[in-house]
């Protein structure tokens, strides 16, 4: 979420030089802008822009993702008897890939409705929810039923940010250069 109209290089968004290109009126209005989701843009804002298909194909996606992915966790499983490692691996493997999968799952869907607290130890997690990558696939599947993930955080946080500077806007007095410059009468010597 970006506070004013300028982009880090100086340019503002939406000109040919931004490298954005404008999505409506409200990509070049001066101001808070927001802040793109991925598979979304800023559609989110307005759900314009085929806003439900891509939430259909987000849903789709990330479901198909996953149960590809249990297909392949099955073959390395396999994989695993055929090298008649003894039962006790296989169980470590299945409850390594369950706990990291419910935890993926548990984070990413906290990550969909407030920013993490710690960066450091969304850091040390990121092992973790690569392992249980199945958890963040079906967290962004079932989260798409009802928005795109992420929506009602950056939702929340662009209002804030137009309410903050439509006061700040609301609170000049107008512009300085288009004010009249009063004389101070000096006082007459006798």
């Amino acid at each position: 979420m970006t506070e004013n109209s300028d982009t880090p290089d100086g340019t503002a968004p939406g000109t040919p030089g931004s490298g954005a290109e404008p999505t409506g009126a409200s990509a070049t209005a001066p101001g808070p802008q927001p802040e793109p989701i991925r598979f979304f843009g800023t559609t989110w804002v307005a759900h314009d822009g085929s806003y439900g298909l891509r939430r259909a194909g987000a849903a789709a996606g990330s479901l198909a993702a996953a149960a590809a992915s249990c297909f392949v966790l099955r073959f390395a499983y396999q994989g695993l008897q055929i090298a008649d490692v003894g039962s006790f691996v296989g169980l470590l493997v299945v409850l390594m890939f369950a706990i990291c999968s419910a935890v993926a799952f548990r984070k990413t869907w906290e990550g969909f409705s407030r920013r993490p607290a710690d960066p450091a130890r969304e850091d040390a997690l990121r092992g973790l929810k690569t392992i249980g990558f199945i958890g963040s696939l079906l967290a962004y599947f079932f989260r798409t039923f009802t928005e795109a993930p992420g929506e009602k955080l950056r939702r929340e946080e662009y209002e804030a940010a137009q309410a903050r500077f439509a006061k700040r806007r609301s609170s000049r007095a107008g512009n300085p250069a288009a004010r009249k410059v009063t004389k101070a009468k000096k006082p007459r010597r006798k």
